[in-house]
């Protein structure tokens, strides 16, 4: 085990109803906040009005940037500072899942920048402060309602990049599942799919002597796995989606990756499909995540073989670990295909003439420079080509 240092101040506000107090919360931080969310639904679902009677209740006035769209734009972003100075705002408030999460964070850390706030996301630059974000929960997903990261798209410039500083925790989560019970079902898989890379990118690691992530990694990976149809099929099934909401918020929040060396490569790979195609970030992952396997697996073949007997239930002979292996990567995609998950890249319209300007571009390559992606293997442009090659 590698040594670490575990920090997450984000407290968790978690069960029925808590929304209805998001004023009284909110108030203790400032008297003026800048509400953040994305399109229609949460006002059709009543939440945007109960949100917003609450903040009147507290006494808080609130200035509205609406219209963040998946895969979040530095272009509302930008927007977004500029109201926050112009208004006098003290705190932001987001209601939605991960890119309106990472919408507010991108405002805060840009509020107290003096250049482009993109500068942040595509230099690395360190972060010394930022306007307090707090969250209502619309979709269990990205983590971002306990992360110390966010993940903004440049759309002129085609590009995706995250931004990673423990300033950026959000102050306070609400998390009530009742709020999930609206999502499609595309939503709902994609954010299962995406908690569930969030694990595998701590999981799949070369450190030894980790017994206890191994195991908590496990466990959650198992939970998501058994609720997620469930969920999928009755979308207003409470008791499952309580299991995927926390699922969510565990798979981000730190704790599954301390004390042993992550990854990351399929993140920095879908990345890539997102910001030319516009993907759904989770569908990127669940047709990216099986290719990766296949290409890496031989690097550490008992990391996977834990992964199909502990996780997937793959009871065939450990004596064949490649047999093992390759049931337990079928296990996986079956699961992914049973949530109306795509399993290639074709089946989204990702176009294989694409596919080196992609591995050029996850790797820096295409921008003069070199970034090696992943731990347990490292991966070069060449390398992340062969992956977007077994995906197509």
């Amino acid at each position: 085990m590698e040594n670490f240092e575990f920090h997450n101040p984000t407290k968790i506000i978690y069960g029925k109803g808590e929304q209805h107090k998001v004023g009284e919360r909110v108030k203790k931080y400032a008297d003026k906040v800048l509400l953040c969310y994305g399109g229609a639904s949460i006002k059709k679902s009543g939440l945007y009005y109960d949100v917003v009677k609450s903040l009147s209740d507290a006494g808080v006035s609130f200035t509205e940037l609406s219209g963040i769209a998946p895969n979040p734009r530095v272009s509302l972003v930008r927007k977004g500072v500029e109201i926050t100075r112009r208004d006098g705002i003290g705190f932001i408030l987001a209601v939605g899942g991960g890119s309106v999460i990472d919408t507010a964070k991108a405002i805060g850390v840009g509020f107290y920048y003096d250049g482009d706030v993109w500068d942040i996301y595509e230099k690395g630059l360190k972060i010394e402060k930022t306007l307090p974000v707090a969250a209502v929960l619309t979709i269990p997903a990205a983590g971002s309602e306990s992360s110390n990261s966010s993940v903004i798209s440049n759309e002129e410039r085609g590009m995706k990049r995250g931004c990673t500083n423990n300033v950026t925790f959000p102050v306070f989560s609400i998390v009530n599942p009742e709020l999930f019970f609206t999502l499609p079902k595309n939503q709902i898989a994609n954010g299962v799919a995406d908690m569930m890379s969030h694990i595998f990118e701590r999981y799949f690691t070369n450190t030894r002597h980790t017994d206890i992530t191994d195991g908590l990694c496990e466990a959650t990976l198992r939970a998501v796995i058994k609720n997620a149809p469930l969920v999928y099929d009755d979308p207003r099934n409470y008791d499952a989606w309580c299991e995927i909401g926390f699922g969510g918020t565990i798979a981000h929040n730190g704790l599954l990756g301390m004390g042993r060396e992550q990854d990351w490569a399929c993140h920095a790979m879908e990345h890539e499909l997102s910001a030319m195609y516009d993907i759904a970030h989770g569908a990127g992952l669940a047709i990216l995540t099986p290719a990766w396997i296949k290409y890496v697996y031989k690097v550490n073949p008992n990391m996977f073989a834990q992964f199909a007997v502990n996780v997937l239930g793959v009871s065939g002979s450990l004596r064949d670990t490649d047999a093992v292996i390759c049931e337990g990567l079928c296990k996986l995609q079956t699961f992914y295909r049973r949530i109306g998950l795509p399993q290639t890249l074709s089946e989204v319209g990702i176009a294989e003439d694409t596919f080196e300007t992609m591995a050029k571009r996850a790797t820096h390559v295409a921008y003069g420079g070199l970034r090696i992606l992943g731990g347990l293997k490292k991966l070069y442009w060449e390398d992340v080509l062969e992956i977007y090659k077994l995906a197509k």
